[in-house]
């Protein structure tokens, strides 16, 4: 509820979902986040004036007269001294906005709370606008705008959004990489100053950390206070933890701007991107208010996932008609729902050094075009997809001949290649029309309902051929349109991220996309990290997990299908793998692994996925569990040696501590995996019929012994609630 404190001054506490924000408009600039975290229960108008109260900046000898606040955007001008929440200048002057508040507003929205204020500076002509929203799932989201008043040109150089972190936020995670291990994660202290992580890469990088996180000592999956904020942005980007000489920690996070790159004509707004941030006792609770949030959207996938099948790895350039009806008619026996054609359908391209840009069907390779397959796939009951990578370019193309002007370069020289290929600037209008009308015209001739989208390098020298002006933004800006228009033209059309991988994963992305390929990289034991850490911000459904070979294409280990299949199972599956060839007993088998997900897409594609803090780090123990806590589905994993033998326990976050389960060995397994010396009581129990029968309560803080498996061996286990 609001609250006046002197005339024109207020105070919110906003709650929802567990979640309590506490905001104060009475200091001297924009409003103040207070508090963001836990919830405060009920707090009286008279509590909420006594807290606002107390929390003011005392003044200590040394510093200014008038301490700072942490304000959503701290002001320099106002005795900030940390990293300002807003940078720019009109020509060299006013490089120091005061942004003093005009109003606040607070509403009711669709389940959710928000607070909106705008603020002004009459002397350097600028005007802030904010909004700060509670959203049902207990996330809080920052949008800020400002706008240029004056009479001339004003250049932004930064606009962050910030959020307050509670004094026991002493260490912070995030997560780096590379092609093939994205999302590893790295801890380290919160020391006074600042911990930056940028992207100008032009996209989030396989680098990228998709979420800053700050917690307790040492904070797990399961417990420890732990505060973490996501830039729904797909292109430079800097994230910042930060603790000031005053004490003051807090999180940041916006678009990181080249120079010239936003110029405010006088009228002009620049929109930053929107900050998330959610909260939990453990990452586990942190997670589940970002997924909630994310299946909330209008824009989430509503109907099952299908089971997809990519030729990439299975034929690579190697693009024979026959061959691939022999792998659509295996594909369609196994259960496989979409079958997506990769790479080397276009004109010129048979291996990666020519042919991008040139999306007209390659007449050598597809004499009758690309219906003959599209028919095959299509009467098997699958749908057909196709992979484009509309934002890039050979130099041996005609397009790059035709347009070299279309082609992001600074100074008159072309960028260090990757990939053996350069960028368009789909800001430019010809580049623009011309990528909209090939794809709009590939999907109007053929019955494609996926499009594959990739994205093979990094951006460099990010500059208008013509003008020399730097371009990530505008790029970013046009992608959006560009997906947005093909599905606004193409009802029902689905569209896969793809960046080398998973270099680009945000939820600025996933406004226009339906799911992100989360790593070139399908070896599964390295996928089991990538997945977990991916998952901290998305639900499993929007993460490709697929199927690979039984050696991996880039690690060169070798695994078997059961553990293959169980790393893969929770997300939205797939096959990556040339299954033409494979033996009764293998298609047998492989069929048995897509009817387990099928038959548990529902729970995993809804529940509330979990991660168990197991002491031994060779012990991997995640899980999904139902939305109403009726049943679960967890994957048991042994990625080393363990340290003691027989392992520990395996215990069991997420069930309901009240309800009775009972266990049961996953039914594809006819007997236990391993090499366990004797009988394991509850896996006997489980394959004989009896089936052990434990609270959850018991089973997280109790648990029940873990198999003695051979290194990268898995097992899944069933949980079913009882009756009573």
């Amino acid at each position: 509820m609001p609250l006046t404190i002197e005339g024109s001054t207020t105070a919110f506490h906003l709650s929802v979902a567990g979640t309590s924000v506490v905001i104060d408009g009475s200091g001297p600039g924009v409003p103040t986040i207070v508090h963001w975290g836990p919830s405060l229960g009920f707090v009286s108008n008279q509590q909420l004036a006594a807290l606002v109260g107390s929390l003011v900046p005392q003044r200590v000898s040394g510093g200014l007269d008038v301490p700072a606040y942490l304000s959503v955007i701290p002001q320099e001008a106002f005795g900030w001294q940390g990293t300002p929440g807003f940078t720019g200048h009109r020509r060299g002057t006013h490089i120091s906005p005061a942004f003093r508040l005009l109003s606040i507003e607070f509403a009711d929205v669709d389940g959710g709370q928000r607070v909106s204020f705008a603020a002004h500076d009459d002397v350097a002509h600028l005007r802030a606008t904010g909004s700060i929203h509670l959203t049902p799932a207990g996330v809080l989201r920052q949008q800020l705008s400002v706008t240029n008043t004056g009479s001339s040109d004003y250049e932004v150089r930064s606009l962050l959004a910030a959020v307050p972190l509670p004094d026991s936020a002493v260490e912070v995670l995030d997560t780096t990489g590379r092609h093939l291990r994205e999302r590893n994660p790295q801890r380290h202290l919160l020391t006074q100053g600042s911990y930056r992580r940028e992207s100008r890469r032009g996209r989030p990088g396989a680098d990228a950390t998709v979420v800053l996180a700050a917690g307790t000592q040492s904070f797990g999956f399961e417990d420890g206070l732990v505060h973490a904020v996501h830039l729904a942005w797909s292109g430079n980007h800097q994230l910042s933890a930060e603790k000031t000489a005053t004490g003051q920690a807090f999180l940041s996070a916006g678009e990181l701007l080249l120079p010239e790159e936003i110029i405010l004509a006088p009228g002009e707004t620049y929109s930053a991107p929107e900050m998330l941030a959610s909260w939990g006792d453990g990452l586990n609770e942190l997670s589940a208010r970002f997924h909630d949030e994310v299946r909330s959207r209008p824009v989430h996938p509503s109907s099952p996932r299908p089971v997809t099948l990519n030729t990439w790895e299975a034929v690579y350039f190697d693009h024979d008609l026959d061959r691939l009806i022999r792998l659509a008619d295996k594909a369609a026996a196994l259960g496989v729902e979409r079958f997506v054609l990769d790479d080397g359908w276009f004109d010129g391209r048979r291996d990666d050094t020519s042919g991008l840009g040139d999306w007209f069907v390659d007449g050598d390779v597809w004499p009758n075009g690309l219906s003959p397959l599209i028919e095959q796939v299509t009467a098997r009951g699958m749908e057909f997809g196709l992979w484009f990578e509309p934002e890039m370019v050979n130099l041996d193309s005609k397009l790059a001949a035709n347009h070299p002007d279309w082609i992001i370069q600074a100074e008159g020289r072309l960028p260090v290649p990757g990939r053996q290929q350069q960028v368009l600037n789909l800001a430019n209008p010809g580049a623009y029309n011309y990528i909209l009308e090939r794809i709009d015209t590939i999907l109007d001739t053929h019955d494609i309902s996926y499009l594959k989208w990739d994205h093979n390098r990094d951006l460099l020298d990010a500059a208008d051929a013509t003008t020399g002006n730097a371009v990530i933004h505008n790029n970013v800006d046009a992608l959006y349109r560009l997906m947005h228009t093909l599905k606004n033209r193409h009802p029902g059309l689905e569209i896969e991220s793809c960046a080398s991988g998973g270099a680009r994963v945000d939820l600025g992305v996933l406004e226009h996309t339906d799911r992100i390929w989360t790593s070139d990289c399908i070896d599964p034991l390295e996928r089991l990290t990538i997945q977990k850490y991916t998952g901290i911000l998305l639900p499993p459904e929007l993460m490709g997990m697929h199927i690979s070979g039984p050696t991996s294409h880039s690690t060169g280990r070798t695994h078997t299908l059961p553990f293959r299949a169980a790393s893969a199972i929770f997300g939205h599956y797939g096959i990556e793998w040339d299954i033409s060839t494979l033996t009764a007993t293998e298609t047998e088998d492989l069929k048995a692994w897509i009817d387990l997900h099928t038959s548990w897409r529902n729970i995993l594609h809804t529940g509330h996925v979990v991660h168990a803090d197991l002491t031994d780090p060779a012990m991997d123990l995640r899980g999904t569990v139902a939305a109403d806590r009726s049943a679960a589905l967890f994957a048991y994993s042994l990625t080393a040696s363990s340290a003691t033998y027989p392992p520990g326990k395996l215990t069991f976050p997420g069930l309901d501590p009240d309800r009775a389960y009972r266990l049961h060995l996953c039914s594809i397994y006819s007997s236990l995996p391993g090499n366990g010396q004797s009988p394991l009581a509850w896996a006997e129990a489980s394959l004989t019929g009896a089936p052990l029968e434990l609270t959850g309560r018991t089973l997280a803080h109790v648990g029940i012994p873990a198999p003695v498996l051979f290194p990268e061996q898995s097992i899944l286990i069933e949980l079913h609630a009882t009756a009573s």
